[in-house]
């Protein structure tokens, strides 16, 4: 059974830092694509960012890229998400996702693409 439980989340004053955490479960995670997406009060859920099954590439979305940093342990089946210098903009929840086909980096910021979701963790960035 594949699981994905996302930490990390809380209350951040903006220019902050914070660093999210995916445990991944009920699968063979260094196969995996794995991507985080986020989404703030009345918006649709947005791509933030993306790595492959080895680490060797990253992804960002233009609004995170220079701040945000996604990097994964595969011996540990964790993926994360480092936050600096957070904005008011970036409070949402943030979701963790594996990618549906292993060995797969092909339209990594599409939803779509995704079939296995964390529950998501709250961040919120006072200003």
């Amino acid at each position: 059974q594949v699981q994905l439980e996302d930490t990390g989340g809380g209350l951040v004053q903006a220019g902050g830092s914070r660093r999210l955490s995916c445990a991944a479960s009920g699968f063979t995670f260094s196969r995996y694509t794995m991507g985080w997406f986020r989404q703030a009060p009345g918006k649709e859920r947005e791509f933030v960012a993306a790595i492959d099954w080895s680490g060797d590439s990253t992804y960002y979305a233009a609004s995170v890229k220079g701040r945000f940093t996604i990097s994964r342990d595969n011996a540990k089946n964790q993926v994360y998400l480092q936050m600096n210098s957070l904005k008011p903009d970036d409070t949402a929840v943030y979701n963790c996702a594996r990618k549906q086909s292993l060995y797969s980096i092909s339209s990594y910021s599409a939803q779509q693409s995704y079939n296995y979701w964390g529950q998501g963790t709250q961040v919120t960035v006072s200003s």
